[in-house]
């Protein structure tokens, strides 16, 4: 992750963390490395857990470093949803670093992060 996207996401989780380490690993966030139109752009993001009444995940949070809004996205999950994989587009206002969270049951963390490079940005105001 370049440093300044590194400081940017890294000033938005202390809300997201509640205090807790988040840590490398489990989620895998899968973006193109060059997306020609950012009003549309393809991802997916997944995460290693048995999705059990006992080991399960929560809620995935897609955190974007320059979109208007850094919270792109929140996907809420259970024991009862098989797995924790989302497919969807995206709008992405020009290249950037995204940022996947996963929260699990037992309250620990976990992210990834994949740099994507835009052409023709979206989310911009022209006004």
């Amino acid at each position: 992750m370049k440093r300044r996207a590194f400081f940017a996401v890294l000033a938005f989780l202390p809300i997201l963390s509640k205090g807790s380490e988040i840590r490398r690993g489990k989620v895998k966030l899968e973006l193109p490395v060059l997306a020609d139109n950012g009003n549309s752009v393809p991802m997916k993001v997944s995460v290693e857990s048995p999705m059990s009444e006992a080991d399960h995940v929560k809620v995935i949070r897609l955190i974007s470093e320059r979109n208007p809004e850094r919270e792109m996205e929140v996907f809420h999950f259970g024991p009862r949803s098989g797995a924790a994989e989302v497919t969807s587009r995206v709008r992405l206002a020009g290249s950037q670093t995204v940022t996947a969270i996963a929260e699990m049951s037992d309250g620990s963390q976990w992210m990834d992060s994949a740099h994507v490079q835009v052409t023709l940005s979206a989310c911009v105001d022209e006004s």
